[in-house]
């Protein structure tokens, strides 16, 4: 990445949640790995900007790792020198640094899927045009539209888990929600997953309290979640990683809901490591456990959680402070093993929120997770 700013001046409706600041031919990620101390911005110019920022945890969380890494390529494609090819030649281009970007993270499939969209977008169009000016341009069009899509279906996840909650938990007029990691506008293009579904709660007056873990290694909840909590005005707690038991034992916990990276076709999902552990908790206390996700982190083709492959981070996030940018906590010589997920068994997990609405078990307590995305408005057979 050439340079970095903290302003944001002339990318238009901006705040320091946005994580995500673009317009046509230019792309500004807010880095994370700075938060909440610092709010600083970086240009990405081309693919290969994007893919660092993506492994280096400039941007994170699944939906927003796919849109940073298809407006990267967007910008480059608008920024190119004159391209001599002809429209198949450009197809073969943006096939390829859209290859490369998967590679950045391969856990969250929202990337894949995102991917394989705009591949299918750019052979279609490459099929009757000739110009490869025409297959560019159709990119960027795409591309765009799943950022402002993402927004839509953030705010469809929080609308649909609100009611839902409501409708649950009636014994509680107000409720508390335990969360995992950060699912919000710095997860995602804007308003969360997740967290979408608590600031829906906020917003309806029905959220008494959020709880938010550190997350260790990378410490995303409280850099991050606290941080846009705070900044929302969200009556909020901290907590560490270790007090989620103790904090359901004394009652005070309605439900916990997480985001996913990875939704297997029986229901089995990958999120931030921990998550497996928190939903072993909640199953103990009798506490529902929630995952609020885009139908793009469902991937049909995995039969269970066993297929999900878990990305390992460095060790340097165990050893050192600040999630591996400070100064070594560690004895030297001691092995590491940092998983950057955990898979939940779907025997945890009580419902799925998407924008499609709520995936809840069938009466022989499985999720058919096909059969609803089947039956959802606007499914289309491949």
């Amino acid at each position: 990445m050439a340079s970095n700013s903290n302003s944001t001046e002339g990318f238009g409706e901006e705040s320091s949640l946005q994580s995500i600041c673009y317009k046509r031919g230019s792309l500004r990620l807010l880095d994370q790995r700075k938060l909440p101390l610092e709010t600083i911005y970086l240009d990405v110019r081309d693919a290969t900007d994007g893919w660092n920022a993506i492994r280096d945890m400039v941007v994170r969380g699944a939906p927003a790792i796919a849109i940073s890494a298809a407006l990267s390529l967007a910008v480059e494609v608008l920024n190119l020198e004159p391209f001599n090819g002809m429209s198949g030649d450009a197809a073969a281009v943006l096939s390829k640094k859209l290859e490369y970007l998967v590679s950045s993270r391969p856990t969250a499939v929202n990337l894949s899927d995102a991917a394989t969209k705009l591949k299918e977008v750019i052979s279609k169009v490459a099929a009757t045009a000739v110009e490869a000016k025409t297959v560019f341009q159709a990119y960027i069009e795409a591309a765009e539209t799943m950022l402002e899509d993402d927004v839509a279906s953030n705010k469809a996840i929080g609308s649909y888990g609100a009611s839902f909650l409501q409708s649950q938990l009636k014994d509680s007029k107000r409720l508390s929600i335990l969360t995992h990691c950060n699912t919000g506008s710095l997860a995602t293009a804007g308003y969360g997953t997740a967290l979408g579904v608590i600031r829906a709660l906020h917003s309806e007056g029905i959220l008494e309290r959020a709880f938010c873990t550190e997350t260790r290694p990378f410490n995303q909840g409280s850099r991050l979640t606290a941080f846009e909590l705070v900044h929302d005005n969200i009556p909020a707690t901290l907590i560490a990683d270790s007090a989620a038991a103790a904090l359901m034992k004394a009652g005070r916990v309605n439900a916990v809901i997480v985001g996913a990276d990875r939704v297997a076709a029986n229901g089995d999902t990958a999120n931030k490591i921990g998550t497996y552990s928190l939903a072993l908790c909640a199953m103990y206390h009798s506490i529902p456990f929630y995952v609020a996700a885009p139908v793009t982190s469902i991937d049909l083709s995995l039969s269970s959680g066993q297929e999900i492959v878990i990305e390992e981070r460095s060790a340097k996030e165990l050893l050192h402070s600040h999630g591996g940018l400070g100064e070594q906590v560690a004895a030297s010589g001691i092995s590491v093993w940092n998983p950057a997920f955990d898979v939940t068994p779907a025997n945890l997990i009580t419902g799925i929120i998407t924008e499609k609405g709520v995936i809840t078990k069938t009466c022989i307590d499985a999720f058919d997770i096909k059969g609803f995305i089947q039956r959802a408005p606007g499914y289309t057979a491949e």
